[in-house]
C-alpha cells in the first residue's frame, strides 16, 4: 500500500487540505498526517472541526517566531519524520513557510512532493512576502503540481513546467467552506452574539450592512494598514447604516495601527481572530467583504459576497475578471 504524507502548518492550510486527506483517508493509501503548528492555536481549531488526528506534531511555534525560525525548524524536525515514515509521496499545500520548508526537506530525501494550489503568481517576489517566493520555489521542487484554475495552469506551463506534472482540480477551500456551512451552528463570539441579537430585534426599517474586514500581510504594515484603518472609519462615521466588524490579527504591527484609529466607534467592532466555524457565518451575513486575503477572494465568491482587494497585486485575477473582486 502506497503511503502518502500531507504536511501543513497555517489554518489556510489545514481548511484546504482538510478535504484533501478526508478523501486519502477512505481511498487505498496509507495516510500520515504532519503538522508543523507554526500556527498552533488557529490551527487546532481547524483539525477539531474535520476531526483531523494528526499523527506527527513537530510544534514549532515561537512567540514573535521569525521566518529563520520557522523554515530551521521545519527543516530539522521533518527529517525525523521522513526518516521513519519513508512515504512514496508527500503532499504540501500553498505558499507558507512550512510549505516551502517541507518540499525542501523532502527534496533532500528524494521524496517525491506533490503542491496542492500550485501555480499561483503575483510575478513580483515583494508582494506578497514572502508568500510569492515560497509557492515559486515550491514549484519548482514538485513532481506533481494541482493548479486550482486554468490562468494557474498557464502560469506553470510558462515556467517550462511540464504539462503531464499539472492537473487543474479547482480549489478545496470551496470545498471545505461548504462541509463548514452544513454544521449546526451558534456564534461563539460574544460580540457577534450581542450583534445579532440586537439587530435581529430592530424596531427601525433601517437595514444593517456588516462590513467583515480582514488585513494582516506583511507588506500593508505600517502606513499601508493605517490608511485603510482611516478609510474604514470613515466609511462608519458617513453611513449610519454600516456596521464593520474587524477580527484583528494578533500582530503587534496590526493591533498598534487599529487600536489607534478605529477604537471607540460604536459600529465599529474590533473582536479578536474568530474561529473558522464563526468566521464563515460571519461571512455569509456580510455585505461586503475587505480583506488583504488570498483565500478569501476565493471564499467569498462562493457565498455571493463582492470582496475588495486591500494589496497591489494578487495572485488570483480571476476574481476580479469575473467582477466580484
Amino acid at each position: 500500500m502506497k503511503k502518502i504524507l500531507c504536511i501543513f502548518g497555517t489554518r489556510p492550510e489545514a481548511i484546504k487540505m482538510a478535504p484533501v486527506v478526508k478523501h486519502l483517508e477512505k481511498s487505498k493509501f496509507n495516510v500520515k498526517v504532519c503538522v508543523t503548528a507554526q500556527h498552533r492555536h488557529m490551527l487546532d481549531q481547524v483539525l477539531e472541526i474535520f476531526e483531523i488526528q494528526p499523527d506527527y506534531d513537530l510544534n514549532i511555534m515561537q512567540e514573535g517566531q521569525s521566518l529563520y525560525h520557522v523554515t530551521i525548524s521545519c527543516l530539522d524536525r521533518l527529517k525525523d519524520v521522513l526518516d521513519k515514515e519513508e512515504p512514496d509521496l508527500a503532499l504540501v499545500h500553498g505558499d507558507t513557510t512550512t510549505t516551502f520548508a517541507s518540499a525542501l526537506a523532502c527534496f533532500y530525501k528524494k521524496i517525491p512532493v506533490g503542491h496542492v494550489e500550485a501555480g499561483l503568481r503575483t510575478y513580483d517576489k515583494l508582494n506578497p512576502f514572502p508568500e510569492e517566493i515560497n509557492r515559486v520555489l515550491t514549484d519548482k521542487l514538485c513532481e506533481l503540481l494541482f493548479a486550482p484554475t486554468k490562468t494557474a495552469r498557464e502560469n506553470l506551463l510558462k515556467e517550462n513546467i511540464a504539462s503531464e506534472k499539472i492537473f487543474v482540480t479547482g480549489n478545496t477551500v470551496i470545498d471545505s467552506l461548504f462541509l463548514a456551512l452544513k454544521k449546526k451552528h451558534n456564534f461563539k463570539n460574544p460580540v457577534l452574539k450581542k450583534i445579532f441579537k440586537n439587530n435581529s430585534h430592530r424596531t427601525t426599517d433601517l437595514l444593517i450592512r456588516y462590513i467583515l474586514v480582514t488585513a494582516h500581510r506583511r507588506e500593508n504594515f505600517g502606513k499601508p494598514i493605517e490608511n485603510i484603518c482611516y478609510a474604514l472609519r470613515k466609511i462608519a462615521e458617513e453611513f449610519n447604516d454600516v456596521e464593520i466588524i474587524y477580527p484583528v490579527h494578533l500582530n503587534p504591527n496590526v493591533q498598534s495601527a487599529v487600536k489607534k484609529i478605529l477604537s471607540n466607534h460604536p459600529r465599529i467592532h474590533l473582536i479578536e481572530p474568530l474561529d473558522y466555524l464563526d468566521f464563515i457565518n460571519l461571512m455569509k451575513n456580510s455585505y461586503i467583504v475587505v480583506t488583504d486575503s488570498g483565500g478569501l477572494q476565493e471564499e467569498a465568491p462562493a457565498l455571493g459576497k463582492p470582496v475588495l482587494v486591500l494589496r497591489k497585486v494578487t495572485e488570483r485575477p480571476e476574481a476580479v475578471l469575473a467582477g466580484t473582486a
